[in-house]
């Protein structure tokens, strides 16, 4: 009952219209509308906090004192279904990679949470004493996370179905991104190069030993060359060999975010409809005015990718809604400061945070929840232009540590315990296991 009528509360206080100035926290219902659940830790929670806003004011005369023009920051500072404080809280800025927030969202409104991609081996011609005579034939679904680790154990997949050598070409019906690379026949040969142990460099052997140790070295050996027919239908006459499954959904965004893969981003956001539809997707869900979110990518390259500070905040609160009913948080799609590197290595920040940063040449945005003793979890979006991004990247973990002292520190609740800790079962990169033969 509780947990409804925070949503609830969270809704009001998200999409209310308010003219909250500057520090102002937007209005929240009164007393009769939340007469049937005031326990003293949600008024607490909910309640205003003078001294958190001076902490953020300090934040702002210290910037504009190193120069920086204080009406190009925007803040949002929430604690409950309360905007603690706030700074040019509705002015869209250039978010940066913080548009990632916005596509895992619509990721999260497209596919099931236990979503995997697929990709399928498959060959022409016939098989003669482990011997393909005619063409390996791989069909890609949209597999954002096909790196080195997977196509090894595609090979590995294929020298236990007995396949050693192939005497025609490897054959893309469609399109292949492979380690992040764009262009099919590049990554084609990148495919080849992994199932092939006599054609691997130094950079596959050693992602091979970072595999479990008993992972063998494949070896297909393809003669042919590498050719891309755009159109799928060719592969009619295919007999297709193996299935392989991506991880699945939940993990494959937490990558995305760990290293703020703008690749990854844009194929989720072009597999969702494209950038206009994950902007949409996140003012139908959030219900944030469309004004405030404007995006031309899904990754946050380019500074039209435009964000207000209560987007954001909206953006991550709408994730933790279509997460917690399945046992996960907001910590199971975002990298979680003292458990994953990524972008959030040499930071100083609020520990067990769940955090996502964005970087352009003037741009530094960090957003995301850190855990308190007083007001339980604090979801902010900090967005910052200007030319100095160490001394911002300073600046902005010094407030979440002011404000996490302020509130006391606390670890995170149960509920946003991450569950998902990529590089270990089941989330392991070239798990044999999601290799089905057909």
């Amino acid at each position: 009952m509780l947990s409804k009528a925070l949503i609830a509360l969270s809704l009001f206080s998200l999409l209310g219209e308010s003219s909250a100035t500057a520090f102002e926290p937007l209005a929240w219902p009164s007393m009769q509308a939340i007469a049937g659940w005031q326990s003293p830790w949600v008024l607490a929670t909910n309640s205003p906090d003078p001294l958190a806003k001076d902490i953020v004011r300090s934040y702002l005369t210290t910037l504009a004192d190193q120069g920086f023009a204080v009406e190009e920051q925007g803040l949002w500072v929430q604690t409950g279904a309360t905007a603690i404080a706030v700074h040019q809280p509705y002015r869209p800025s250039s978010a940066a990679s913080l548009t990632k927030m916005a596509t895992t969202l619509a990721a999260l409104e497209t596919w099931p949470i236990n979503h995997r991609f697929e990709t399928q081996l498959g060959h022409t011609g016939t098989v003669e004493n482990g011997v393909i005579n005619g063409d390996l034939v791989i069909q890609w679904s949209g597999d954002p996370y096909f790196v080195w680790e997977e196509a090894i154990a595609l090979g590995n997949t294929l020298n236990q179905l007995g396949i050693q050598q192939v005497t025609g070409n490897l054959v893309i019906l469609g399109e292949l991104v492979m380690n992040f690379e764009a262009d099919s026949t590049f990554s084609g040969e990148l495919l080849r190069q992994a199932m092939d142990v006599n054609r691997w460099s130094d950079e596959v052997y050693y992602v091979h030993s970072t595999l479990p140790s008993d992972t063998p070295q494949p070896a297909v050996a393809i003669a042919g060359e590498i050719f891309v027919q755009p159109n799928v239908a060719t592969g009619a006459g295919v007999q297709w060999l193996v299935q392989h499954q991506s991880l699945p959904l939940v993990p494959l965004l937490k990558a995305m975010n760990i290293y703020s893969n703008n690749v990854m981003a844009d194929q989720f956001a072009q597999a969702a409809g494209g950038a206009a539809t994950v902007a949409a997707t996140a003012a139908e869900t959030t219900g944030v005015p469309t004004t405030e979110i404007r995006l031309i990518n899904g990754s946050g390259l380019g500074v039209e990718n435009r964000l207000s500070p209560r987007a954001v905040v909206a953006i991550l609160l709408g994730i933790q809604r279509q997460l917690r009913p399945h046992g996960l948080s907001i910590s199971d799609v975002m990298p979680v400061f003292g458990q994953d590197e990524g972008t959030l290595i040499y930071r100083e920040l609020p520990d067990q945070a769940a955090l996502k940063t964005g970087t352009l040449n003037t741009v530094s945005s960090l957003a995301g929840y850190f855990p308190t003793r007083d007001r339980g979890p604090v979801w902010f979006s900090i967005q910052n232009w200007g030319g100095d991004l160490e001394l911002l990247r300073a600046q902005q973990d010094a407030l979440l540590l002011s404000l996490q002292q302020h509130w006391g520190a606390a670890p995170p609740p149960n509920t946003f315990e991450p569950k998902v800790i990529m590089g270990q079962r089941p989330y392991l990169l070239g798990d044999p296991g999601r290799n089905l033969p057909l």
